[in-house]
């Protein structure tokens, strides 16, 4: 800890927001290592303000600490140039409550929310002097255990990690504790865990004829631990406010959406229970904004109910309200006067397909009146800024469903002009376009996704069918998205590509500046795997599928 701390002091001010990397903030959690059994890295692969910004770690690390003889850490990547002096200087990854090296930890645990991290938990092993992969690790090295979305597909990972918890994770991370508690060795231990409901042990688990990994789901929300007392950033984070979450699943059953299909099934916490949730978040943490989460926030059940029972509380407090994830279909003038009462936020719609065709192909049950009938209340209401968000590429897109994008955009543009109080304020609207990225465990997992060229000619497709200075066209990177299709529909094979090439350079790949096509492409070639195999290619029905053993329906 010591030796730690000295070199800190040496390079923290050769960096970028040095605060990442201190600990130190208000409500973390400090224990007396005498009084502790099991110690828990718990990793996020990504920077602080990411990794400070997911619900996943605060419930996880109020778990595990609420357990009296358990001390779980946080782990973050560092930045490049962090990761650049830690190495100049010799010092290994370390817990950000007892600066002591992870690798003395008796458990280190990552969370796979991105196949775009992939390589980020390469590099924190690595930095944290734990051998890569399981079969390298001894009996003093740490657990290496994962959960997440990406576990949903675990197997091009499997090489690295010594189990994977298949689902959610607040019920099964107490009985691994306890198994561990009772081990012998670590063989004893995994063996152990491999007999829990949502736990794959690589390593045991049978080739020939793998049983089923049935995920794991809470059952009753309003009795499972929520964080309303968490810790406080001492520095900005991409989230910077405290959170409710209304509930888990999803009612509309999306095509493409793995979230909506792996979350089943929908439970909810009662509107009493989130409107003390909601009130003592705010009273530990001193935010001034209140966050409504869930996959759809608009199909909450009590919403209105819920709503007037913060704002009575939250408005003469002057705390904001914000519903990040509403939905057009279920957008109206009621609902918008209860958000506006502290203060307006953007708003941001997901119709996903330009075309009504193409919407009801892929479930996405909204119509163009239900969008605009929801922009002529924002816009009426005062709003003057929307974004729209949809994929290029899904299953048979046409030219002109492409072009339907654009004029949905104007009709926008038009109900705006038609309904707003103050021409003179302008307004902005905003497309975005991703690539669509075939998923296991939904109706289209066996589908193709298009080819960088096509994807890149319905882009220019798009920007020239766009004929007002007002709508601004934002389009993200189709190599990231062709790499990450590679990755999410892998096998064991690309854990070595993903090893490959983090030796080649990668990591922080989710980030466009670090990102290098070039490398995943060369390791790739190296491994002599081919990616269209995985990302462009359309599976027949009769193949089997890595994740097929990976169980989500039930529980």
């Amino acid at each position: 800890m010591e030796m730690i701390k000295q070199k800190l002091e040496k390079i923290l001010h050769k960096v970028q927001k040095p605060a990442r990397y201190t600990g130190g903030e208000y409500k973390q959690v400090v224990k007396n290592k005498q009084d502790v059994k099991v110690r828990v890295a718990f990793c996020f692969p990504d920077t602080y303000e990411i990794g400070m910004s997911n619900l996943g770690l605060r419930i996880l690390y109020g778990i595990l600490n609420s357990i009296e003889d358990v001390w779980c850490e946080r782990v973050f990547a560092p930045w490049v140039d962090m990761e650049a002096e830690m190495r100049n200087n010799g010092m290994p990854l370390y817990g950000l409550e007892s600066y002591d090296a992870i690798n003395k930890f008796d458990i280190v645990a990552f969370s796979l929310g991105y196949e775009l991290s992939y390589t980020n938990v390469l590099n924190m092993l690595d930095l944290a002097g734990i051998p890569l992969r399981s079969a390298d690790r001894g009996e003093n090295d740490p657990v290496v255990i994962a959960g997440g979305s990406c576990c949903y597909n675990p197997e091009p990972m499997t090489a690295f990690f010594d189990l994977f918890v298949v689902g959610e994770g607040e019920e099964v991370i107490i009985e691994l504790i306890d198994a561990y508690k009772s081990k012998t060795d670590k063989a004893g231990f995994l063996k152990s865990a491999a007999n829990l409901e949502g736990v794959y042990v690589p390593a045991l688990h049978g080739t020939d004829s793998p049983q089923p990994v049935i995920k794991r789901i809470v059952k009753d929300l309003d009795k499972s631990y929520f964080p309303v007392d968490t810790i406080v950033p001492s520095t900005g984070i991409v989230h910077d406010r405290a959170m409710l979450e209304l509930f888990r699943g999803c009612i509309r059953g999306c095509s493409f959406c793995q979230a909506g299909h792996t979350g089943t099934p929908v439970r909810s916490r009662s509107p009493q229970t989130l409107t003390e949730q909601g009130k003592a978040a705010i009273v530990n943490s001193g935010y001034d904004e209140l966050a409504l989460l869930s996959l759809s926030t608009s199909d909450y059940k009590y919403l209105d109910e819920l709503c007037d029972n913060l704002l009575q509380w939250c408005q003469p407090r002057k705390i904001n309200l914000s519903l990040p994830s509403l939905r057009a279909d279920s957008f109206s003038i009621e609902l918008m006067e209860r958000v506006q009462k502290v203060r307006k936020s953007g708003l941001t719609f997901a119709p996903e397909a330009g075309s009504q065709r193409l919407r009801d192909y892929i479930n996405k049950k909204i119509t163009k009146e239900d969008l605009l009938e929801a922009c002529r209340v924002a816009f009426e209401g005062g709003w003057n800024s929307v974004k729209l968000y949809f994929m290029l590429g899904l299953p048979t897109e046409t030219d002109e469903d492409i072009k339907a994008i654009a004029e949905l955009a104007h009709d926008v543009h038009q109900t705006w002009r038609d309904n707003t109080r103050n021409r003179n304020r302008g307004v902005r609207i905003t497309i975005s376009t991703s690539c669509f990225i075939p998923k296991p465990h939904t109706p289209f997992e066996r589908k193709a996704q298009i080819p960088i060229s096509e994807y890149l000619r319905r882009v220019d497709l798009l920007r020239s069918s766009i004929r007002s200075n007002a709508i601004t066209y934002n389009w993200h990177s189709p190599e990231q998205g062709y790499i990450e299709a590679a990755l999410s529909r892998g096998d064991k094979k690309i854990g070595d590509v993903i090893e490959a090439t983090w030796k080649l350079g990668s990591r922080m790949d989710s980030w466009s500046e670090h990102f290098s096509f070039d490398s995943w492409i060369n390791a790739f070639n190296n491994c002599s795997v081919e990616p269209d195999f995985y990302a462009t290619r359309e599976r027949n029905k009769n193949e089997s599928l890595p994740w097929d053993f990976i169980v989500i329906r039930g529980g």
